[in-house]
C-alpha cells in the first residue's frame, strides 16, 4: 500500500459492476481513486463507503469529459486511467441489427475511450514527468478476438475499443506510459447482461445457467490491479482472462468440473 501512497486512478464505469469492483480493489491497495460514471447517487453510495471521490458525467459527451479533465487538473494528478465504461445492447443477426443499439455500442465502448485518452494523456504525461511512469488500462473483452452469432454489433465495438488501444500503444512509443488491455470473457456481474437483453432478468440468469463459476467483477479487478501494481517496466500488452468452464469464446461447460478419471 505504501508504494500506492498519494497515486491517484480514474476509474470509469464505476457505479457497477467491474468498475465498482475496480474502485474498492485499488482503495484497498492504497490508491486515490476518482470514480465516474453517470449514475451519481450510487457513485455517492461508493465514496462514502471506500473512500473514494466521484464524478458524474456522460463518457460521450464531449463537453462532459472536457469539465472532468478540467476537475481532474484542477484537484490533483492523474497516474493512471482505467477505463472500464461500455457495454452490449441485443443480440439480433446483422441482418437484423437495430442501428440505434449498434450506434450506442460504438458510442460507448470506441468513442467514450477515444474522448477520455484524448482529453487525460496530458495529466497523465505530466504524471510520469513527476513519478516516471503513467498508465492506462482499457477492459475491453473476448468479444473483441471471437465472432459469435448475434454478437455482431459488440463484437464490432469491443475489436473497434481493442485497435485504439493498439494503435495507442504504437503512438505512445519512447513515452513512460504504459498501455494495459484487459480483456475478459464470462464475467458474471449484476447489469451486463440484464441489460443487453432489455431487462428480461430470466434470461440474463439464464446465461450463467450451470456455468461453474464464472469470473466475477471482483476477479477481473484484481488483474487490473496487478497490471498496475507491477514494476514500472513492465507492461501487460494484453490479458485474456476466461473461467475455467468457458475453454474458448463458444465452448462452455455447464454443469460441475470433473477431472476425465471421475467421469463414467
Amino acid at each position: 500500500m505504501d508504494d500506492m501512497a498519494n497515486r491517484r486512478a480514474v476509474v470509469t464505469g464505476a457505479s457497477s459492476g467491474i468498475g465498482e469492483a475496480v474502485v474498492r480493489d485499488l482503495r484497498a491497495r492504497g490508491w486515490d481513486v476518482v470514480g465516474v460514471a453517470r449514475r451519481a447517487a450510487r457513485l455517492e453510495a461508493l465514496d462514502a463507503e471506500v473512500g473514494s471521490r466521484s464524478y458524474a458525467a456522460d463518457l460521450t459527451s464531449e463537453a462532459d469529459v472536457a469539465a472532468l479533465a478540467a476537475h481532474l487538473a484542477d484537484t490533483g494528478p492523474v497516474h493512471a486511467l482505467v477505463h472500464v465504461a461500455g457495454g452490449a445492447r441485443g443480440t439480433q443477426r446483422v441482418e437484423d441489427g437495430d442501428a440505434a443499439d449498434w450506434r450506442w455500442m460504438f458510442e460507448a465502448n470506441v468513442l467514450s475511450a477515444q474522448l477520455l485518452t484524448a482529453a487525460l494523456l496530458p495529466l497523465l504525461r505530466r504524471a510520469a514527468e513527476a513519478d516516471g511512469h503513467a498508465d492506462t488500462v482499457y477492459v475491453t473483452s473476448t468479444a473483441a478476438q471471437t465472432a459469435y452469432p448475434g454478437g455482431a454489433g459488440y463484437n464490432a465495438a469491443k475489436a473497434g475499443e481493442s485497435m485504439l488501444v493498439h494503435a495507442l500503444r504504437l503512438e505512445l512509443n519512447g513515452e513512460p506510459i504504459r498501455v494495459v488491455e484487459i480483456a475478459p470473457g464470462m464475467v458474471q456481474t449484476e447489469e451486463f447482461s440484464l441489460n443487453r437483453l432489455g431487462g428480461d432478468r430470466a434470461a440474463a440468469e439464464k446465461v450463467y445457467d450451470g456455468v461453474e463459476e464464472p469470473l466475477t467483477a471482483a476477479d477481473v479487478a484484481d488483474v487490473i490491479g496487478y497490471a498496475l501494481g507491477a514494476p514500472g517496466h513492465v507492461n501487460l500488452d494484453l490479458v485474456t482472462m476466461r473461467p475455467v468452464a468457458q475453454s474458448a469464446q463458444h465452448l462452455l461447460a455447464r454443469g460441475r468440473l470433473r477431472p476425465r478419471s471421475d467421469i463414467d
